[in-house]
C-alpha cells in the first residue's frame, strides 16, 4: 500500500472513531512504528489530523471564542505554572504587552509587585487587577470591547498598538498547530497581527489543550514566535518538530 494509500485509510478510521492509536494503526495497516509515524507527519501538515499520546485523532474545529469566565475555569494550574515561568524571563526595565486570556492574566498576577515594568494590554481583567495590585505602569489599549472576553478588539486597538515600541509581547490564543495560530473571531485579527509587528521578541503562551484547533480565521504562523511556553502535555514529536523550527519551546511546570 503506497503513502496515499495509507493516509486515506488513516482519514477513514478516524471519521469513524475520531482517535486512533499507533498500534492499532500498525497493526490495521502491517506496517513499522516509523512509517505511520511519517504519514501521521504527512496529514499534519495538511491540517487534517493532529498527533496526541499514543495516537492521533481529527483536527478539532473551534466554531466560537469561549467567553473570559469558561477559559477561567480550565486547566488552572497548567495556566499559573506557564504564567509563573513568564514573568521570571522578562528583563528589568521592559516594556511588555499582555494579550488578552487567562494565561496572561496569570502572568499579570506574579508581576505585580514589579515597579520597573511598563505594561500594555488590551485585556480588562488584567488591566483591572493591576489597577487594583500592580506597581509597574500601566496602559490600556482602547478601542472595541467584547463583551464576553473582556477585551478590546478591532482597529482602535489594533492602531493603538502600531504605534508602541514593545520590547516582549506574551500572546494568547484560542487555537493553534504546526501551521500557525487561529482564531474564530475576526475583530481579533487586527490586534493580534498589530503586536506582533510593534514587538521585538514575541511569545506565545498556550496549554497544551489549545494544540490541535483549528478556527476560521488565520493569524500567523508559529515561525512569528521566538519562544512557546506551555505544559508537558504537548506530544513529544510536536515539540521535537517545535524544536527544529528554531523556536524555544518551554515546558513549564
Amino acid at each position: 500500500m503506497i503513502p496515499a494509500e495509507r493516509q486515506k485509510h488513516i482519514l477513514t478510521l478516524l471519521n469513524q472513531q475520531n482517535i486512533v492509536s499507533i498500534n492499532s494503526l500498525m497493526e490495521m495497516l502491517n506496517v513499522s512504528h516509523m512509517t505511520i509515524r511519517r504519514d501521521i507527519q504527512a496529514l499534519e501538515k495538511k491540517g487534517a489530523v493532529i498527533s496526541v499520546s499514543g495516537g492521533v485523532q481529527l483536527q478539532q474545529r473551534l466554531a466560537v471564542e469561549p467567553t473570559h469566565t469558561a477559559k477561567s475555569l480550565l486547566f488552572q494550574r497548567e495556566k499559573e505554572k506557564i504564567g509563573h515561568y513568564a514573568a521570571e524571563r522578562i528583563p528589568e526595565n521592559s516594556t511588555i504587552y499582555l494579550d488578552a486570556g487567562t494565561t496572561t492574566l496569570e502572568i499579570a498576577r506574579h508581576i505585580a509587585e514589579r515597579e520597573d515594568l511598563l505594561i500594555i494590554t488590551n485585556d480588562f481583567a488584567v488591566a483591572d487587577f493591576l489597577i487594583s495590585q500592580g506597581k509597574g505602569e500601566l496602559i490600556h489599549t482602547g478601542g472595541k470591547i467584547n463583551k464576553l472576553n473582556r477585551s478590546a478588539v478591532g482597529e482602535l486597538a489594533a492602531q493603538f498598538l502600531r504605534n508602541i515600541s514593545i520590547d516582549l509581547a506574551f500572546v494568547s490564543t484560542s487555537s493553534w498547530s504546526l501551521k500557525g495560530l487561529t482564531t474564530p473571531d475576526e475583530s481579533k485579527l487586527a490586534v493580534k497581527r498589530a503586536i506582533l509587528s510593534s514587538s521585538r521578541h514575541k511569545t506565545l503562551v498556550s496549554d497544551s489543550s489549545k494544540y490541535g484547533k483549528l478556527a476560521t480565521f488565520w493569524i500567523c504562523e508559529l515561525t512569528a514566535f521566538d519562544r512557546l511556553i506551555t505544559d508537558a502535555q504537548l506530544p513529544d514529536n510536536i515539540q521535537k518538530t517545535i524544536k527544529n523550527m528554531d523556536i524555544e519551546l518551554v515546558l513549564a511546570g
